[in-house]
């Protein structure tokens, strides 16, 4: 806990990024017949029937200090998927930086290991040389604030039913378009000093 609250506390450094990462799902679901549409006075009402169309995975990878934030969307969330997603952040988003931090849950894909799954030895070990993990601790996966950008993510786009792929696409492309342009941040304010205060009890007790 201390040392992902150490990380937070730092100040921003373009060579030396700080991101955070996550992952949800999303079920698709389609009408099968016409809802009816809002009015004044009335909400958007659906059908109790409906169909499904399978789920969908969401990775969301954000850096709350640079009020950035990217969703991808997989058919699945697998080690091999988790390692393309290692790889964009160190060829794509951050070509120029030192190393990146990613601060991440214990989820059994999340683990330098799933790059070798991916890739070639030389090309995996190439990649894990650009990334720093820093992991949640058990039972407090509250402390990536990859959580709250997917809670937003939910209230503002998700809460509802999405039929196919494209649409969730064409969706979510358009939220993570409006919140980069906003430039929205996180502002963190939990620091270690409250931590040793309000969360003593997780700290081992030492007798006199």
């Amino acid at each position: 806990m201390e040392d992902v609250l150490d990380l937070y506390a730092e100040p921003f450094d373009e060579k030396r990024p700080k991101v955070n990462f996550d992952e949800t799902s999303k079920q698709l679901i389609a009408e099968t017949r016409v809802g009816l549409e809002a009015k004044a006075g009335r909400v958007q009402r659906y059908d109790y029937e409906y169909k499904r169309n399978g789920t969908r995975n969401l990775f969301m990878i954000c850096e709350p200090q640079a009020g950035w934030r990217h969703i991808a969307i997989t058919e699945r969330r697998t080690k091999v998927d988790f390692a393309h997603q290692m790889k964009w952040l160190v060829d794509e988003r951050y070509p120029e930086a030192e190393v990146i931090r990613v601060v991440l849950d214990n989820l059994n894909t999340h683990k330098v290991a799933s790059l070798y799954e991916a890739f070639e030895p030389a090309e995996a070990r190439r990649i894990a040389k650009k990334l720093e993990f820093h992991r949640t601790p058990k039972h407090g996966s509250w402390l990536n604030m990859a959580e709250i950008e997917l809670s937003i993510l939910q209230r503002q786009c998700l809460d509802r039913r999405i039929a196919d792929e494209e649409i969730l696409q064409r969706e979510v492309g358009a939220y993570e378009q409006r919140r980069n342009a906003e430039q929205a941040r996180i502002d963190w304010q939990f620091t270690v000093a409250d931590a040793r205060i309000k969360l003593h009890r997780l700290y081992p007790s030492r007798s006199s």
